[in-house]
């Protein structure tokens, strides 16, 4: 049996974790690169003695040439310097962008035709500034950010309320950091509205701590950032892509005039298929939602003009 293959650029704690669960889950061939050659071709070595035990299908190489990633379906980008305690994710500005630079002068000319899935912090910016690099069409380069709030956020609900994860409905878009946008007003339990459940002061902390999920992961870590469910984030989205159901997930796309947002990738509601952001919904928001959303692009937009004045 053949299967797609996927590319994956870092062989760090989120691209190493990626691989695992695309082969685990049967989804694609890996390709692990990383300017690290031997760490990516040590773990991929790792994950093929472990086909052995588990026997899942596709197989991994790991590479330090892009040669080897030539024609993949999807390039995953999770490249870059992990967030520490006491660093926010736009902190990580400089020295990321310098990075994904260097990853779209190796991997686009190996796979034009890729889809291009970002994930290197701060995610939003780095996404717009891959897009302004890369010349792709706007379905075809987008960002993971939303998919892991919205983790965070049924996380955060299921402690509250003691429900199962998978009986609740929850969503999160905007930027991914602080100026994210949980939607408590839209979330269900069961089909039961969440704010039906939950105090008002209930519902403000479960927000506020899925703003600040990613921080608590770092600051307890101590030495870097949190890479199981950023890992797992990555792969609900690549399944869409390579096996569509038409699950709506918060994604970093394009958006071009969509809620009012011109020119700008930043989390909204979308369905992913075999060419990459098919369809952007958009939710009826209310007018302090939607605020805070464009408010969201502009911080986004005032990052990335300061990254590449234009």
């Amino acid at each position: 049996m053949s299967y797609p293959k996927v590319t994956i650029v870092g062989a760090g704690n989120v691209g190493a974790n990626t691989a695992l669960l695309l082969l685990a889950k049967n989804l694609a061939d890996v390709v692990l690169i990383d300017i690290a050659e031997g760490v990516a071709k040590g773990k991929a070595l790792d994950m093929m003695h472990m086909r052995s035990i588990e026997q899942f299908g596709p197989t991994i190489i790991g590479t330090g040439d892009y040669a080897d990633t030539a024609n993949s379906e999807i390039v995953i980008v999770t490249a870059g310097v992990p967030r520490k305690p006491g660093m926010t994710r736009e902190d990580l500005l400089g020295i990321n962008a310098s990075i994904v630079r260097s990853v779209f002068e190796g991997a686009l000319p190996a796979s034009p035709d890729a889809l291009y899935l970002l994930v290197t912090n701060p995610l939003d910016v780095m996404v717009n500034l891959a897009f302004s690099l890369a010349g792709l069409p706007k379905q075809q380069l987008f960002g993971m950010g939303g998919a892991l709030d919205t983790a965070r956020f049924i996380y955060s609900i299921s402690k509250m309320t003691g429900a199962n994860p998978s009986s609740i409905n929850a969503l999160v878009i905007g930027a991914h950091g602080d100026n994210m946008l949980p939607l408590p007003r839209m979330a269900t339990v069961n089909g039961v509205p969440l704010t039906e459940l939950l105090t008002m002061e209930q519902t403000e902390a479960v927000v506020a701590e899925t703003i600040q999920g990613g921080t608590a992961v770092v600051n307890l870590l101590q030495t870097g950032s949190a890479f199981y469910a950023p890992a797992s984030s990555i792969v609900q989205m690549v399944g869409e892509l390579l096996q569509p159901s038409g699950k709506m997930l918060s994604v970093c796309a394009r958006l071009e005039g969509e809620y009012g947002i011109e020119g700008a990738h930043i989390g909204v509601p979308a369905i992913l298929g075999k060419n990459g952001v098919e369809k952007i919904v958009e939710l009826e928001l209310n007018s302090d939602e939607l605020t805070k959303l464009r408010n969201s692009a502009d911080s986004i937009k005032d990052q990335f003009s300061a990254l590449v004045p234009q």
